[in-house]
């Protein structure tokens, strides 16, 4: 009688991923354990690639460096394809039972790479890889004015004369008017009279 495996393809898949997680939790508490832990003012700061950190660490990050890891990661992933197409089209044996799979493979890599091409050619295109610059927009009006008088008004504004810059304060300051003797002592008098009624007297 035939020996039928009891565990699927999928089982040993599931065995073996809580294998690999019951082995890094290990390898955490061994960690928690057996590593010194002496914190200080250098561990805990931000790394700057051996720079000392001036300001804060959460400053607005530009949105092009996000833009410019996913093209890295791009071309990073097309070199974990490009590996085992250059191991099947380097491989002789294979070429010599069927001279068309060298030919295939060669193809097939210059479809794939020209994908790729396409893709980075536009987004370089809609200008997604250039960084921020300012973009100069000249002013445009709907005046029908002519420009040679603009130019005529600027050259007869040339010729006046503008008035030196000085440090000194030029703010005129007004001296109080004096004021004579009799002035000063006569009084004025209020210009109504007040007025008190009586009480009236309860009989």
């Amino acid at each position: 009688m035939d020996d039928v495996s009891q565990i699927s393809e999928f089982g040993k898949i599931l065995i073996f991923l809580i294998t690999g997680i019951i082995l890094v939790g290990l390898l955490f508490v061994t960690n928690r354990f057996l590593a010194p832990n002496n914190p200080n003012y250098e561990k805990q700061t931000s790394y700057e690639c051996g720079e000392e950190p001036t300001g804060s660490a959460w400053l607005p990050f530009n949105s092009r460096f996000y833009v410019i890891a996913l093209v890295f990661l791009l071309f990073d992933v097309e070199m974990v394809f490009v590996f085992p197409w250059a191991t099947v089209f380097g491989n002789r044996e294979i070429i010599q039972l069927d001279e068309r799979w060298g030919w295939v493979s060669l193809i097939e890599m210059f479809v794939f790479l020209g994908i790729l091409i396409l893709g980075l050619a536009y987004v370089w295109r809609k200008g997604d890889l250039d960084w921020i610059k300012p973009t100069v927009v000249l002013p445009r009006t709907d005046a029908l004015v002519p420009q040679s008088l603009y130019e005529k008004l600027n050259l007869e504004q040339s010729s006046f004369k503008v008035k030196e810059f000085s440090m000194e304060a030029t703010i005129a300051i007004k001296e109080p008017a004096p004021v004579s003797s009799s002035e000063a002592t006569a009084i004025k008098k209020p210009m109504f009279k007040p007025t008190f009624k009586k009480p009236a007297n309860d009989a």
